[in-house]
């Protein structure tokens, strides 16, 4: 059981052959017959579903086409929705109830998709597995015994269970791409700023992106188009736009260049990724595009850059989480409020957050700051550098997603430091606030699913998303 395509709901809706409510049935039976096995949703409301598939219906026979009415779409637990719960996969949050709506979402709601669920995700989104969730991991539609990556790994594994058409995440080190990736669907990271990150709970406020998930370049063109834009209660979201592709055209790809960044071709590339990264370069090389040997020198530092500076905000964007306004509060009878702080984050934070908080804390501290954090910056500067220069030479460049095509579950507690060191190929984009896509570009003869990356400019999305469905056109 899947549900059908967008285009095909669509087009059934337009001939009236079926109604938004009919097809939230649908999405609905599929969710109870997959997610007990995957555990994608955290949250599904089936009343405010057909609430909301019957208001999409009433304004289609007022005379009202909504651009995305038949668009069935999942939320990540770290988005903000008036109707639902929002609790970032963590304890301290269970229960909490937004007063506001995220921009992202509200915009799409606008243009007409259907809401249907939370998507699981690892708390406040600091994992790439999704086993750091209050309830549960999220496992790999193609192999249970497999993670579905991270750290939106529920939307992703979601989408490519047939759930849904297609999933919000949030990308703030390749939380979007790489889940994508291990589950075989595609997955765009936009230019820092050209979605607005109202209603999103931060996690390292200058890293995070609004990103989707789907199975096609033209649905998360579409998506995008729509929540694109300016908006007032964002001050770092820049105001450009985003107008959707016509790919009824053909998506030439000649005399493209593209870039293969020597930096993310070494050591600890599994041969089978290698390989199909290897074969989408030299079937783009025959379609026209012109292959570049580029360099990103200040690359290998990537890894410590980030994990640095999202640990030093994560820590301040987290410090709001006291049992005092909201969430979950530690029993103060008897006890200090210092006792309710210290209790409140100790039961309600996760070790994953914990220990990431710590680490903030200390890189912050007086005697440490320049050491760490004032390095990091200065290395975060680097790498904007050398993709600057990069975009001198190349259109886009090509790299693999990850060293690996998945994760056996479990990895996180036999080798963390594997684990942090699997987001080389994706932290740089969001160090410099470019735009990133990975594009399912096969299998391992295992069956797990290999996507490729394509970075850009800034504000290149439609040259990444026309170069992503050449990539799936040629597949």
């Amino acid at each position: 059981m899947a549900l059908p395509s967008f285009a095909d709901c669509r087009s059934a809706l337009l001939e009236k052959r079926t109604s938004c409510a009919e097809i939230a049935q649908l999405a609905l039976n599929t969710i109870q017959a997959k997610n007990p096995s995957l555990n994608a949703f955290t949250h599904v409301d089936a009343e405010t579903v057909h609430q909301s598939a019957e208001t999409i219906d009433q304004a289609f026979a007022q005379g009202k086409s909504l651009p995305l009415m038949g668009l069935v779409l999942g939320v990540k637990d770290v988005l903000s929705t008036t109707e639902w719960p929002v609790t970032c996969s963590s304890k301290i949050l269970e229960g909490y109830r937004p007063p506001f709506e995220a921009t992202s979402v509200a915009r799409l709601r606008s243009a007409g998709a259907l809401l249907i669920g939370r998507t699981n995700c690892d708390e406040f989104a600091m994992g790439a597995t999704t086993e750091y969730s209050a309830y549960g991991p999220t496992l790999n539609p193609h192999n249970l015994e497999y993670v579905s990556g991270g750290s939106s790994g529920g939307s992703a594994a979601a989408v490519a269970a047939g759930m849904c058409h297609a999933a919000l995440g949030t990308d703030t080190g390749g939380s979007v791409r790489q889940p994508a990736a291990f589950c075989g669907v595609l997955g765009l990271k936009p230019t820092y700023g050209l979605v607005s990150r109202y209603g999103l709970v931060a996690f390292a406020s200058s890293f995070d992106c609004v990103g989707t998930f789907a199975h096609t370049a033209e649905v998360a063109s579409k998506i995008l188009s729509h929540m694109a834009g300016s908006d007032p209660s964002d001050a770092t979201c820049m105001g450009q736009s985003y107008s959707d592709l016509n790919f009824s055209e053909e998506q030439s790809i000649r005399g493209l260049r593209i870039g293969l960044p020597k930096e993310y071709y070494g050591e600890g590339l599994d041969p089978e990724v290698r390989k199909l990264v290897d074969q989408t370069a030299s079937t783009l090389e025959s379609e026209g595009a012109n292959l570049v040997p580029v360099s990103l020198p200040h690359t290998e530092y990537g890894v410590a850059a980030y994990y640095i500076l999202t640990a030093a905000e994560a820590s301040s964007n987290l410090s709001r989480y006291d049992g005092v306004k909201y969430g979950l509060r530690y029993s103060d009878e008897g006890h200090s409020l210092e006792d309710m702080y210290t209790g409140t984050r100790s039961s309600g934070f996760g070790f994953e957050v914990k220990r990431r908080v710590m680490l903030g804390t200390y890189v912050l501290s007086a005697g440490y700051y320049d050491a760490y954090y004032g390095k990091a910056q200065r290395v975060r500067n680097l790498i904007r550098k050398d993709f600057d220069q990069a975009w001198q030479k190349v259109d886009v460049l090509l790299t693999p997603v990850n060293p690996a095509a998945g994760m056996r579950i479990g990895l996180r507690d036999k080798d963390p430091l594997q684990l942090y060191l699997s987001d080389a190929y994706t932290v740089t984009a969001n160090l410099a606030g470019i735009p990133g896509i990975s594009i399912p570009v096969g299998s391992t003869t295992t069956g797990l699913p290999v996507g490729v990356q394509l970075l850009g400019a800034p504000f290149s999305e439609s040259t990444l998303l026309s170069t992503g469905k050449a990539i799936m056109d040629l597949r």
